[in-house]
């Protein structure tokens, strides 16, 4: 995964999104980023925008959202994107790709399950908070055959929200879910997940062809705008990833008895190059555990640590402590363990 810098080559920038991120995910994204990156009027009106703001993921939602239809090719894009470009314009503007995919939760599992519990999560870009709910998940993890390597549910019984992720490497898969005590997230712009506008902006994020992922997103939602919610607050602080040791000592200071880990996935890509630099550096001076999902290129330092080289499907690095366990798919689709 490249890094929002990297846009200022935009049209650089789609190619690379078409052939390293949408193939073999998204036959419509494909088109459309290929499009994007050959039509000079589109990436004027990119140019328009700063930089941070011409990402694919969010054009992409945002031409959605304004009624591009999918699947379809770049045609149907093109004529949204010139028709309405005011109207995408201000959404991208106002709106931002906090695509928040649950499915993430299956990759980081093994290596929350094998902390000192009870545990206290922060979430840097946690968006509405979904990924601080792994314990109200149901997990299928298999081989490359299909094989069924464990099973695992909530101890009230299995929820709605099942993860399934296939395993490569003898990854320490959990035989019971960690005990999770306090939750806590960091984000420019929380989002309410009763909100149904916000359910709508992230149904819009997931890629078109991904129906799994976006009927675990409804679920997910659901059991989040319910009960679980309400026994489980998370606390959702309005600020960027400076402020994360703030977060933790108020976990500290609300859960003492508690392990308090430092999560994030797809986020540091996003860091201005200054912070994403200085972060691995920040968190090792905090009283916390660190995990940490990000492109090889994103914090190339856990990446340097890997001690298998990465599949071609999973690209994003799994680290703990800055200290590199195995490759994972973005989507949490797949975790080999080094």
């Amino acid at each position: 995964m490249r890094t929002m810098d990297d846009l200022e080559d935009t049209a650089g920038f789609y190619r690379h999104f078409a052939v390293h991120e949408a193939t073999g995910e998204s036959p419509t994204y494909v088109a459309w980023a290929h499009g994007v990156a050959a039509d000079d009027e589109v990436l004027a009106l990119l140019g328009e925008l700063p930089v941070p703001r011409r990402q694919p993921n969010l054009l992409f939602a945002a031409a959605r959202w304004h009624g591009a239809p999918t699947p379809s090719g770049y045609d149907e894009l093109r004529t949204v994107l010139v028709g309405r470009w005011p109207q995408v314009r201000a959404t991208m503007l106002a709106r931002s790709t906090q695509t928040n995919e649950i499915g993430r939760c299956a990759t980081m599992l093994p290596v929350l399950a094998g902390l000192p519990g009870p545990l206290a999560l922060v979430e840097v870009g946690a968006s509405a908070g979904l990924c601080l709910y792994p314990d109200r998940c149901s997990y299928r993890y298999t081989d490359r055959s299909g094989r069924e390597l464990a099973r695992l549910d909530p101890a009230d019984g299995a929820s709605a929200v099942l993860l399934e992720c296939r395993v490569d490497g003898a990854a320490p898969l959990p035989t019971v879910l960690p005990e999770i005590v306090w939750r806590g997230g960091l984000d420019l712009n929380p989002l309410d997940i009763a909100d149904p506008s916000t359910v709508r902006w992230l149904q819009m994020l997931v890629w078109p062809e991904h129906e799994d992922r976006r009927a675990r997103l409804d679920a997910a939602a659901e059991m989040l705008s319910g009960p679980a919610a309400r026994e489980a607050p998370v606390t959702l602080v309005r600020d960027d990833a400076r402020a994360v040791g703030e977060l933790v000592a108020q976990a500290r200071r609300e859960a003492p008895q508690a392990t308090v880990v430092i999560l994030h996935s797809a986020v540091a890509a996003y860091f201005p190059p200054d912070l994403r630099a200085a972060w691995p550096g920040l968190v090792a001076g905090l009283p916390a555990r660190w995990i940490s999902q990000e492109g090889a290129g994103v914090l190339p330092e856990v990446a340097a640590s890997a001690g298998c080289a990465a599949p071609e499907e999973a690209s994003f690095c799994l680290g703990l402590d800055g200290q590199a366990l195995g490759w994972v798919h973005g989507h949490g689709r797949s975790l080999t363990w080094c």
